[in-house]
């Protein structure tokens, strides 16, 4: 049940409203969610750079490349929604969703349609605004960094896998999540590898 301090949004992820589970906000939205989205959609960016070109940097330049390695990297960010939105909305009640009768847990395509876009837009402008820059060179702290990233997804599949509600979640996100994870560890290790063989 909202209090007082509950907030109604509308947007790309359809009507909700905010209760004060998650703490203190700005402009009507908890500050811990843009958090949560930055930690995502970086999470999002370097999986998909190691999947691709098996390095945390991208790759190449070009719209061409920016728009599908964004695409793919929002689609690792919602994979993670897959399990959190109903665990949000369940069990810790952090808002309340106007039409709860979507067909993945009360989830609405709209929902996921929204977490979808919203990742894209963000990644897709942060590789437009590094697209110029030279690719650093490797090194041991940008190695240890690109591991970061790595460990904040795998932590909510763990946490989705011990704690997912429904259960059904436990049983999906080490698919939905791990199978994007094992490629970018398996990416990390090439690039590893190459980095030590050319030192």
């Amino acid at each position: 049940m909202p209090n007082r301090w509950a907030a109604h949004t509308a947007g790309f992820f359809g009507h909700y409203t905010y209760t004060d589970v998650l703490g203190p906000r700005l402009v009507g939205v908890p500050i811990v969610i843009p958090m949560m989205w930055f930690a995502l959609t970086y999470s999002g960016y370097v999986i998909s750079n190691l999947i691709v070109w098996q390095s945390p940097v991208d790759g190449a330049p070009g719209l061409g490349n920016a728009a599908m390695l964004s695409f793919l990297a929002a689609m690792i960010v919602t994979a993670f929604d897959l399990g959190a939105d109903p665990y949000f909305v369940y069990t810790l009640k952090a808002w309340i969703m106007a039409k709860t009768d979507g067909a993945w847990f009360g989830e609405t395509v709209q929902g996921f349609f929204g977490w979808v876009f919203v990742a894209f837009v963000i990644i897709f402008s942060f590789r437009m605004s590094v697209r110029k820059l030279a690719l650093r060179p490797t090194s041991p702290f940008l190695r240890r960094h690109a591991l970061v990233p790595l460990a904040i997804y795998a932590s909510g599949m763990v946490f989705q896998m011990l704690l997912g509600n429904p259960v059904e979640i436990r049983s999906i996100a080490p698919f939905a999540m791990g199978i994007p994870l094992l490629c970018a560890l398996a990416g990390f290790q090439r690039w590893r590898a190459m980095a030590e063989a050319a030192a």
